[in-house]
């Protein structure tokens, strides 16, 4: 076991560096000048090549990516163009509020996703499967932004019991009070995810033959149940990983709707002011989040599936 975790983290050490590759050239290679949110119109050339190499930019972008990469190494992801504040600092305190919500999300879907995906295998082709898949597809289907503006007009505008706009402040109550609307809206495309997975790999897996064989030992269905759920463990695991990592990176149309102060609120205002300090160590940050949760998910399934250790 620990020579496996060992070679699964070598191999996360280059997917790592290709991610950082990206991260760097796909922000240099976007239009705009980045400076222009600190350089007014008129300033003097002196002025502007004085910015220009206290920000590295006069450099060729190679030595400035192994400069970047060096310091991200050590935390130091630079200074916000546009607020002069530590990207670190920037970072740290909207990623909190992120993987609240993200957190909060992933419970309501997962739960939900499970239970109905479950329900769904164990009684295939009935009025209650029916439901669970059409109630999937629309998970899947409904785009976030839409979604979430239609709660706010229910729940804000018209009946006006929650919050539509901001973190909040003060005591816990109040926080979870602007938290129900947006964990709600973000947890349905993964709710609708892991109940189709959760719904076929159980529904295999009940007409498989070792479950056949379980019956005729004559188990009970609650032994028989334990046995579908070890052995569903790793794949639905699997996909609850991946989905866990895009609600930490995709919650940017979720979080500018409601103004959630998260990575993707932060993320979308340093699109807008081409700031590339801040822009890169957001990517580059939730990108190795992702990263680590593969990584942690190919651990813990060995713990489920002792063959994808083997293998």
């Amino acid at each position: 076991m620990f020579l496996y975790i060992c070679r699964r983290i070598v191999y996360t050490i280059p997917i790592a560096l290709a991610v950082a590759v990206v991260c760097f050239s796909l922000v240099h290679l976007a239009p705009g000048d980045p400076l222009s949110a600190v350089i007014p119109a008129d300033a003097p050339a002196e002025v502007v090549e004085r910015i220009i190499q206290a920000y590295g930019m006069d450099r060729p972008l190679p030595v400035q990516f192994f400069a970047w990469l060096g310091r991200a190494v050590q935390g130091d992801l630079g200074f916000s163009v546009a607020t002069g504040r530590p990207v670190t600092q920037e970072i740290g305190r909207a990623l909190g509020y992120t993987f609240v919500l993200s957190l909060a999300a992933a419970a309501i879907g997962f739960l939900f996703g499970i239970l109905f995906g479950t329900l769904a295998a164990f009684f295939q082709g009935r009025w209650s499967d029916k439901l669970v898949t059409g109630i999937a597809l629309f998970g899947v289907s409904v785009p976030h932004y839409w979604l979430g503006l239609l709660l706010v007009i229910i729940f804000s505008v018209q009946l006006d019991w929650l919050p539509s706009l901001g973190g909040g402040s003060g005591s816990w109550i109040n926080r979870a009070r602007y938290l129900v609307l947006p964990a709600i809206t973000m947890s349905f495309i993964p709710m609708g995810i892991v109940t189709r997975t959760v719904r076929s790999t159980v529904a295999d897996l009940l007409g498989s033959e070792f479950v056949t064989s379980l019956r005729a030992r004559g188990l009970g269905s609650s032994r028989i149940a334990n046995h579908v759920a070890k052995n569903a463990a790793p794949t639905v695991l699997a996909v609850m990983g991946l989905q866990f990592g895009y609600l930490l990176g995709g919650s940017i149309l979720v979080e500018t709707v409601f103004s959630w102060p998260g990575t993707g609120y932060l993320l979308n205002t340093a699109i807008f002011q081409r700031d590339i300090p801040l822009l890169q160590g957001i990517i580059l940050t939730l990108s190795m989040f992702f990263v680590a949760l593969n990584l942690l998910v190919d651990l813990l399934q060995t713990l489920f599936d002792p063959r994808v250790r083997r293998n």
